[in-house]
């Protein structure tokens, strides 16, 4: 089971040839996608901002229906409690979605496939780096 991060999405969204050849592969591989619900409010945001708004929201909303959303229930929201408070102990936070992000990818048992380096100073969070 593969989550795919907001950095993915906007790769493949943008057509980046690599990136398409590593989601055949997961296609392949992985019985699921799924996508956290902070993923979808960072990519509706990045198309309401962007010069082609109606454009960007459908190629989202399309690629969304091929993808299971997974909710910030109140586990997930107490688990990225955790996770936010290890990281500024640690001096190392990161964005508020992104541990959200983590956090749900955490309790549903998820591997996040990321471009993103700060996902790993999270702990016990399984990580596919491109």
């Amino acid at each position: 089971m593969v989550c795919l991060e907001t950095s993915f999405i906007i790769d493949l969204l943008r057509g980046k040839a690599a990136v398409k050849n590593i989601k055949e592969e997961i296609d392949r591989t992985e019985i699921r996608l799924t996508i956290a619900a902070p993923s979808v409010m960072e990519l509706w945001v990045g198309a309401l901002i962007s010069g082609q708004s109606e454009k960007e929201k459908s190629k989202i909303n399309e690629l969304l229906h091929s993808l299971e959303i997974l909710d910030l229930d109140e586990q997930s929201a107490k688990e990225a409690g955790e996770i936010e408070a290890e990281l500024i102990k640690k001096g190392l936070p990161i964005e508020a979605e992104d541990i959200m992000i983590a956090a749900i990818a955490r309790i549903n048992n998820e591997k996040i496939i990321t471009r993103d380096e700060h996902f790993a100073r999270i702990s016990n969070l399984k990580l596919l780096k491109y």
